[in-house]
Formats: C-alpha cells, structure tokens, sequence
C-alpha cells in the first residue's frame, strides 16, 4: 500500500511519497523533501524521550520544532 505525506509548508500544500524502508518518520521524508538540517532535532528528540512521562511531551515537542520552521498540518494519506 502506498503512503504519502501531506502537509503545509510557508502557506503552501504539499504531498510527498512516504517509504518506510527509506526513512523512520514522516518528520525526517519532510525534512529531507524541504532540506532541512534535523541532526540536532533528533538529538533532542532522543533526549525527550528518555525524560518525558507521557507520550505527550514527544509530540508536543516534535510539533512545536516542525511548527517553526514552518510546517504545519502534517497528516498520512493511504492509498
């Protein structure tokens, strides 16, 4: 089944093509599409991982950096 990935990026959609073997999250098939530099998010990442109590804290965190650089309505479209 294919997946792709749609989202806003600077008031402009998007839809990308997601393949699970080529990258772990729709965050970093973002990252690369719209070439951003994400090793210290992903470090971060980590770290609130290992500290945070809820699930919660994870997502909070990983939308809140997608945020400002400028992403937003991130969602999977199955086909």
């Amino acid at each position: 089944m294919a997946k792709k990935i749609q989202y806003t990026y600077n008031q402009q959609q998007k839809l990308i093509n997601f393949s699970q073997d080529k990258y772990n999250s729709m965050f970093e098939a973002i990252a690369a599409a719209e070439g951003f530099d994400i090793a210290e998010y992903s470090k971060m990442e980590h770290q609130v991982t290992l500290y945070a109590k809820d699930k919660a804290a994870i997502r909070n965190f990983r939308d809140e950096y997608f945020r400002k650089l400028g992403v937003t309505n991130i969602t999977f479209i199955k086909e």
